[in-house]
Parts: C-alpha cells; structure tokens; sequence
C-alpha cells in the first residue's frame, strides 16, 4: 500500500517529522544531504519518539538516552538501545513523499 505523507518542503533538511499511519508512527527523515528516510518513530530503548531527535546524514539519534539508529536498515548502533527499528521504503514524485507499508498496515 502507497501512502502519501507530506511534501518534501514540509521537512527542513536534518530534520524529522512525526506521521501518524493508521496505528503507526514514522519517523520521516530529511538529511542535511536531502535524502528521505522512514523509521518507526520510537526509540526500541525508551519508547522515546525518535523524531525528536537528532539528524545526521546516516543516523538519528534518541534525545532522551542517546542511542542511534541507522536511518538505511534500522539498527541500533549505540547502547543503550540494542533491538533495530523497522524502516519503511521512501518514493519521491513530484516533490511528494509516498511511503510504501505493508499490505497489513
């Protein structure tokens, strides 16, 4: 299932929004590069909202605890978080960010 978020320009270059899909959160994420990022929008740690957090141009960091996720696969790369998050395909057309979510979704 295709689903569209939001345009490209609602997200500042390294910074991340909150989207609320059904009973999911995402993380969508912006890099300083511009590149587009999907992560479930809470830290595996703390249940922290990782949108909150801080951008890097592979990583986001969890504001509250500090651990980083890579924005490519999901894994924790930092304690104290050591379960991965789930990250979810980007399409950008137009100027629009689509995320592509299981048909269960």
């Amino acid at each position: 299932m295709t689903i569209r978020i939001c345009a490209v320009e609602d997200i500042k270059p390294g910074k991340a929004i909150r989207a609320k899909v059904g009973d999911r959160a995402i993380a969508i994420v912006r890099t300083k590069a511009g590149e587009i990022k999907a992560l479930d929008d809470k830290c595996s740690h703390g249940e922290i909202s990782l949108s909150e957090g801080f951008v890097d141009n592979e990583t986001i960091e969890c504001w509250a605890h500090g651990a980083k996720f890579s924005l490519d696969t999901g894994e924790a790369l930092t304690l104290p978080a050591f379960e991965p998050v789930a990250v979810y395909e980007v399409l950008v057309e137009n100027g629009d960010i689509f995320l592509e979510l299981p048909a269960d979704s």
